[in-house]
Formats: structure tokens, sequence, C-alpha cells
């Protein structure tokens, strides 16, 4: 089995299955069709599927001119929500999401049902790959005994393995082609299988198993989540000290050694960094171990939005103004700059704080032209053209996130108050007694 599936996969004879067409499964299949694979994408949106088969692109960095090539002239991808299709396919890689629920508890469903779907078409010589992020043992412990409830045996008849995704939406740098590639399996024939898939389109570094591939991913993000709420802790220090956090670590940053900048923020954003930490928290209790690091640090950056709001509170009393009633302008609501990604934004917490303290909320965001309902929030908001505001218009604007494409003189003019909590202004060499950091 192993053999022939080498074979195939280097005569491009394999079909793989990507189920899950956002921001890790698109960019994923993009790298296969750029390699001459045939790709066949599952997702139980039916409005991805029909955009994908019309040669429409839903994600900025995924060009419709690519799916067009590839979906009508090449003929080598095919979307679809009939999951029945699994058959047809070689290889079947989960690229689903994996948030947590309210209590911080990890959500695997879409993880387990798309493994339960998979189940249900599992044949002989197949290969299945989960790339969602995860908490460690996920592989072994969840989706293994789906699989081989079905009579099937792992490295007899089918391979299983884990490859986390390190997607970074954005990125001018570093997009899925040129990010290496940790791979895993549960036997060694599988990991040799995975190895050679994976080597067709990208750099590979093997590992002995998938909980070590789990917890490679878990550490990358665990890593950034507490070093971003060190200088989330240290900005309010330093404010309280009357001192610039920025200019802090502008002048630390000019060590060559033993130092590596990361920037205070209103709260985390995006599919990872506020989600990875608290999957190996949840996970450690299993083994009667409290992570109080990880958890810190969460709890730290989950209170950047309030420390926002506080800034925003004080900096309207100045001008003798109440919260209530005030019309607030936020200033990008994307996780991060230049994207059209809203997943856990900060800026969606900010937005719904100062809505329930009163004020009327408006934002603007060139990525963002419809704010789209997410499982905490629904504003049913437009963004607004700088444009169309009227000078001073508005009692307070909230930089949340700095876009490269926006006139930042120009929102300077729109509001009485300048909230940024990125430093965008200053950043830009734009002064002004208006603006209070945050």
């Amino acid at each position: 089995m192993k053999d022939r599936l080498i074979a195939r996969i280097e005569s491009r004879e394999v079909v793989v299955g990507v189920i899950g067409l956002g921001y890790v499964g698109l960019p994923l299949a993009r790298e296969f069709l750029k390699k001459n694979f045939t790709v066949l994408g599952f997702d139980v949106d039916e409005d991805k599927v029909v955009k994908i088969n019309s040669g429409e692109s839903y994600i900025k960095h995924i060009g419709a001119d690519f799916l067009k090539k590839y979906v009508t002239e090449v003929g080598t991808f095919n979307a679809t929500f009939d999951f029945s299709r699994l058959q047809e396919v070689d290889v079947i890689i989960i690229c689903v999401p994996t948030p947590l629920d309210d209590h911080y508890n990890p959500d695997l469903s879409y993880v387990l049902d798309s493994t339960r779907v998979i189940a249900k078409y599992l044949h002989r010589g197949q290969v299945v790959v989960l790339e969602s992020t995860t908490y460690p043992g996920t592989t072994e412990e969840e989706l293994l005994p789906i699989l081989e409830g079905t009579g099937l045996k792992v490295g007899e008849d089918f391979y299983l393995g884990y490859s986390p995704e390190r997607e970074d939406p954005g990125n001018k740098d570093f997009a899925t082609g040129n990010i290496p590639k940790v791979v895993s399996a549960m036997t060694g024939n599988g990991l040799e299988v995975l190895k050679r898939l994976y080597s067709q389109i990208v750099s590979v570094v093997p590992v002995s198993s998938p909980k070590v591939a789990e917890a490679s991913k878990i550490l990358e993000n665990t890593y950034r989540a507490i070093n971003i709420a060190l200088v989330n802790e240290l900005k309010v220090i330093f404010d309280r000290m009357g001192i610039d956090i920025w200019e802090v670590i502008e002048a630390a940053k000019t060590k060559p050694f033993g130092f590596q900048p990361f920037y205070p923020g209103p709260g985390l954003g995006g599919h990872c960094i506020p989600i990875d930490p608290f999957y190996l928290a949840w996970k450690a209790k299993e083994y009667d171990v409290h992570t109080h690091f990880i958890e810190l640090a969460g709890e730290i950056n989950n209170t950047m939005p309030y420390y926002v709001l506080e800034k925003v509170l004080k900096a309207l009393n100045v001008k003798r103004l109440s919260i209530v009633d005030a019309d607030i302008l936020v200033i990008g609501v994307s996780y991060k700059p230049d994207v059209d990604d809203t997943r856990e934004s900060p800026a969606l917490k900010v937005m719904d704080l100062l809505i329930k303290e009163g004020a009327r909320v408006v934002y603007h965001d060139p990525h963002i032209p419809i704010l789209p309902k997410t499982r905490k929030y629904d504003f049913k908001l437009r963004s607004v053209p700088l444009k169309q505001i009227s000078d001073d218009y508005y009692d307070a604007a909230v930089i949340v996130t700095d876009h490269s494409d926006i006139d930042y003189r120009e929102v300077l003019a729109k509001a009485k108050i300048i909230i940024d909590t990125r430093n965008a202004l200053k950043q830009r060499g734009i002064k002004s007694d208006k603006v209070r950091k945050a």
C-alpha cells in the first residue's frame, strides 16, 4: 500500500480532498493545484462551493484569476457539499475550525463531525490528515477510534496523520508554499507517505508522532500569546509611569541578541493565538497540571478591550462628554492589518463594550465592507466611507487595526478625540493633541 501510494503521489495520480475551504483549506488546495494535483474541495457552506465553482474568490489573497484557471481552464479543481464524494479521493485533509466554547473549553465538533463523515466513506488505501490546531493527543485519542470503528486498521488499510497548519494571512514574506511543514503519522509507513505527499508542495519536518506535531503548534502560538501578554501588561504599568511602551520597545530591540520585539494592542485576534493556549490548558487538567502561566497570559490579553474602554471613557470625560449617546468611529475591525478576516478580532469586543455603555458605534474598514455575523456578535453594520464624514463629526475614533491603506490624517480630522491602540499615528509621523494612546 505504501509503495503504491508513493508512486501515485509522484505521478500525480492521487486526488487530494480538502475538507474546509476557508483560510487554511483554500490556500492549501492552491499549493497542490500549482504542483499539478487534482483537488476536490468539500465544505458545508453552499455559498462557498458555488463561488469556487464559478471561479469567484471570497478570500482576498486567493485571486479569482487563479481559481478560474484551475476550475474552468485546467479543470483540476472542483468544490462540493456532497460528502459522499469522499469515496473519489485518495488523500483527505481536514482543515476545519477548532474554536473555544463560552467557557474556554475546546470545541472539537467540526473535527469530529468531519471524521464521522469520513468514516462513512473510508476505504482501503486512503490517507487521512488533520491540519486543524488542537491539543496533543487528538489524532490518536479522538480520530483514530472513529476511523477504526469502521473495521479498517490504521497502517494496514489506511494511514492517519497530523500536520499543523501554519497560515498567516496577510504575511507578504511567508505563505503556504514556503513555510516548512511539520508532518507526523500513526505508523512508520504512514509517515513515509505523508513526507512524500507534502514534500511535493513544501519542505517538510517529520516528527515521531502526532502528539509531538500537535504540541509543536501549541508551543508556537503559546509562545506568542505569552509574550504579547507581557508587553500588554508592561503597557499598563508604563502608562501609569508616564512612559511610552512603544518607545521602550524600539530602544530594547536595538540589542542584537537575546530580545525579540512583541507589540501591545487592544487584545488578541485570529484563529490561533487567542485559542491554542487554552487547548493545552484544558488538556493539562487531565494530567493534574494547572497551567498558571498560560492562563495568566490569557487573562491579561482578554482584559485589553476593557482597558481600551477605560481609555475612551477617560478621554471623553476630559472633553466633558458622556459615553451615553456618544458617536464613536472604530477604525479597523479585522484581526490584523491588511486582511479581510474578523475571526476573534478584538475590535468586536471593543465595539460590544462601547455599545453596552450607551455609545452609538460605527466602523471604517476598507477590507470588511459588511461586518459578518459571528458566534458572539451580530452588529448589522457596514463600513462608513471616511470621505463622507464631516470634520469633527465623531466624539471619538478608536484605532483598533492599523491597515496600511487608511488615510490616518483623514481619521484625525473626523473626530474630536483619537484613541490609538496601535501607535498608528506616531508611526506615520502624525502628531496631535487629539491623540490618546491605549
